[in-house]
């Protein structure tokens, strides 16, 4: 795998930091990438503000990455949105044939670190079998795993005062 940055997407919720991973010679990130790409598609501009949504208000913002809302297992990552109906406080969260995947990771499984990759357009039964989402889902595995690796050798440090990922010099930049 190429070298990649870890780096923070979105800290302004009062539940959950989001970062996000982008290729050492990219010039856009892969949730951007994601976000950019659905959005300018007549066909899928409407999941991709309530896929936006989701993750910031319902996750970022509300709940925090709580089981319920994580609970798309497909290996090393978990897509979004939530599978099934679901039922947080009074809010039911339902997607039924929803078009789009998007993929994350729960930094340690805790509730306020989530990192957002790539996703794509949900075209078939299954990940493998879905032209656009097949890529994607394998690079996101791939990049989870990577960042795992990092945090199991101490290759970035996790601070929970300021709800930060730092490199194991304090640095914000995280190259991996």
């Amino acid at each position: 795998m190429n070298n990649f940055v870890l780096e923070l997407w979105d800290d302004e919720g009062a539940k959950c930091t989001f970062y996000t991973v982008q290729w050492d010679e990219a010039e856009q990130n892969e949730t951007d990438k994601f976000f950019d790409k659905y959005d300018s598609i007549a066909e899928t501009k409407q999941p991709v503000q309530e896929l936006l949504s989701f993750v910031l208000d319902s996750i970022g913002e509300d709940h925090g990455a709580i089981d319920a809302l994580f609970n798309r297992f497909e290996n090393e990552v978990v897509g979004l949105p939530n599978k099934g109906k679901v039922t947080v406080g009074e809010i039911v969260f339902l997607y039924p044939h929803f078009p789009l995947r998007l993929y994350g990771l729960r930094i340690n499984n805790r509730n306020d670190w989530v990192v957002l990759f790539n996703g794509g357009k949900k075209s078939a039964q299954t990940n493998q079998l879905s032209r656009d989402l097949n890529i994607k889902w394998t690079e996101a595995c791939q990049f989870a795993k990577r960042i795992e690796e990092a945090i199991r050798n101490n290759e970035i440090i996790i601070d929970s005062k300021s709800r930060k990922i730092l490199s194991v010099d304090g640095d914000n930049e995280i190259l991996l």
